[in-house]
């Protein structure tokens, strides 16, 4: 009994599938442990996030690839004849392309976009007025979530101009509105006090500076300053130096000019 249950375990038809199974599975593992490890490094944050994008597109491509040899080798075994499926296929092959032309397009256009460095997972792109950071690229799509959490979904194909704003430094030009009775040699003084402490803050390159006034408005002198920063940082490290511009102000006793209605009341003798 034992004997014939060895026999029927050791077919050819039973572990045959098992042991093409567990190969294709340890090769799809150790080849994507290896493109990591050898990918794995980076001299910028960008580079990093292009090779982890790479890695992913090849890593899909090879499974892939991979899935259909397992299912070649195991239909073999069961005594399917492969060859003319493989020349079926072919022929499949180049209807599916007329009927799938778009498809193949996205595909083609997601190959061009990260050879191209076009942008990579992780960074953050303006596409067709929609900003935000790319969380997803796919062999037909690619998914960009808006800080709101929106997620817009874009076919490749269609991706033909796009901002990417994380490949550069990022520069804040902020305006400071200020009181016309306020001396100008103060103000000056205060704000490149203003600059040097933003300096302090995570993220924020020490090429920030204060530039000078900017324009005179009805009621208020505007003065101007530029804050560089790292990418995708911009926006936090822009509420964090107004409130540095809030604060000084207020402890340095400077006024912030702000819209008043005045109304005169008319008494007729």
């Amino acid at each position: 009994m034992t004997k014939k249950i060895i026999e029927i375990i050791f077919k050819k038809e039973i572990i045959g599938p098992i042991i093409i199974l567990a190969i294709g599975i340890c090769l799809i593992n150790i080849i994507s442990h290896t493109m990591k490890k050898l990918l794995k490094n980076g001299k910028s944050s960008f580079e990093k996030k292009r090779k982890n994008t790479i890695i992913e597109l090849l890593n899909n491509i090879i499974k892939y690839f991979i899935y259909i040899l397992m299912i070649i080798f195991i239909l073999n075994i069961y005594g399917v004849d492969t060859r003319s499926i493989i020349a079926s296929l072919g022929v499949a092959g180049v209807i599916l392309g007329f009927a799938l032309q778009s498809t193949v397009e996205d595909f083609v256009s997601g190959i061009a976009i990260i050879m191209d460095n076009y942008f990579g997972v992780g960074d953050t792109v303006t596409f067709n007025g929609f900003t935000g950071e790319v969380i997803e690229m796919g062999l037909k799509s690619t998914k960009i979530r808006k800080y709101n959490g929106e997620v817009y979904i874009i076919a490749n194909r269609h991706i033909d101009a796009v901002i990417n704003i994380s490949q550069h430094k990022a520069k804040l030009y902020i305006e400071i509105p200020t009181a016309y009775e306020e001396k100008t040699e103060k103000v000056e003084k205060v704000l490149n006090q203003i600059v040097e402490k933003a300096k302090k803050i995570p993220n924020v390159l020490p090429e920030s500076s204060y530039l000078g006034i900017d324009s005179m408005q009805d009621s208020a002198i505007h003065y101007l300053i530029c804050i560089v920063c790292k990418q995708d940082t911009q926006w936090q490290i822009k509420r964090d130096v107004l409130k540095l511009v809030k604060e000084t102000y207020e402890k340095e006793n400077i006024k912030i000019p702000y819209q008043q209605i005045e109304v005169h009341n008319e008494t007729k003798l």
